[in-house]
């Protein structure tokens, strides 16, 4: 199991920026998938944006063009940097991963994935 702590969160104004940073306690295997997921009060998880062990990404249509996903493998630390931001992104943002034995693609589907950090808050005020 991979413990994940994420960090980052806060408040900004709208059209404003922020970065997430998601760090792994362990070595993470050969093949894996790891993605930003979000969840706003009364709303389902939504998977923002996914990388995996290849570097190839995947994102939500709400964000693409603003956000970028981005690791770093020596440090084990997964990235969000969140640009123009909207009220709408207000949630509290997941990392999660998933190690496998073989290829995955990056994928946003939350029961892909095995292990999850506790969140961290963002709020965009109009």
């Amino acid at each position: 199991q991979v413990k994940l702590v994420e960090s980052g969160g806060g408040s900004v104004q709208a059209g404003g920026s922020l970065r997430l940073s998601c760090a792994a306690s362990t070595a993470r295997s050969p093949w894996y998938s790891m993605a930003w997921f979000r969840q706003a009060p009364g709303k389902e998880r939504e998977g923002v944006a996914s990388i995996n062990s290849n570097g190839r990404s995947n994102y939500a249509d709400s964000v693409k063009g603003r956000f970028t996903i981005s690791q770093d493998n020596v440090k084990k630390i997964l990235y969000l940097q969140m640009n123009s931001l909207k009220p709408e992104d207000t949630a509290n943002y997941y990392c999660a991963y998933r190690g496998t034995v073989y290829y995955i693609t990056p994928t946003l589907l939350p029961d892909q994935y095995n292990d999850w950090g506790q969140g961290t808050q963002v709020t965009v005020s109009s």
